[in-house]
């Protein structure tokens, strides 16, 4: 449910081999993985399910420590849950997905570049610069409620979580694929891991 083909596009032109699969056997033997998403919550998590997905991602991360990144709504699904259904989320993170209130100056969706602050080190943000730019396509974010998993933040009518990370579990709101030399470093730091 995302643009997988850029985001394989981008890994294979920073020099790592990336591949989209929903092979269950290929997953269970990848050293390391990627969630994209764009659409809704609950359907994403439904195919997840259905797939049979959910239950070698659990293993995976959970039970063997693979680092993952969630991008955009791959993030969201970290969460416990999101005000846009009714589904629980994967619930890797204590974290709730809340809907942006618009106003006259703030549409929703957040659409554009946007600016990140770094609020503590972390593997991904490696290299990267204060207030560095990245492309944000989103109506819901993720509120973290343990603020040692919070990365980046970023502000569109107030500070929300855009990067987070806990031990392997890596997730930002915006998209690196889409990001240029920003989202290329980013990508890149995390292909290091």
């Amino acid at each position: 449910m995302a643009n997988i083909g850029s985001i394989v596009n981008m890994f294979n032109h920073i020099g790592f081999k990336c591949e989209e699969t929903n092979n269950l056997d290929k997953i269970s033997k990848s050293k390391k993985l990627i969630l994209p998403g764009v659409g809704s919550f609950d359907n994403a998590m439904k195919k997840l399910a259905s797939s049979g997905i959910k239950d070698v991602l659990n293993q995976k991360v959970i039970e063997e420590k693979t680092p993952i990144l969630g991008i955009c709504l791959g993030m969201q699904l970290f969460a416990k849950n999101s005000e846009e259904g009714s589904l629980q989320g994967l619930g890797w993170l204590d974290a709730n997905v809340l809907k942006f209130k618009p106003k006259r100056e703030f549409k929703v969706p957040h659409m554009g570049w946007n600016e990140i602050k770094i609020r503590r080190n972390s593997p991904l943000s490696e290299n990267l610069k204060e207030n560095s730019r990245f492309y944000f396509v989103h109506s819901y974010y993720f509120k973290p409620n343990n603020k040692k998993d919070l990365i980046f933040q970023t502000n569109y009518s107030f500070p929300f979580a855009s990067g987070v990370n806990f031990n392997n579990i890596f997730g930002v709101q915006f998209h690196p694929e889409k990001s240029h030399k920003y989202g290329m470093k980013l990508l890149k730091n995390f292909g290091n891991l």
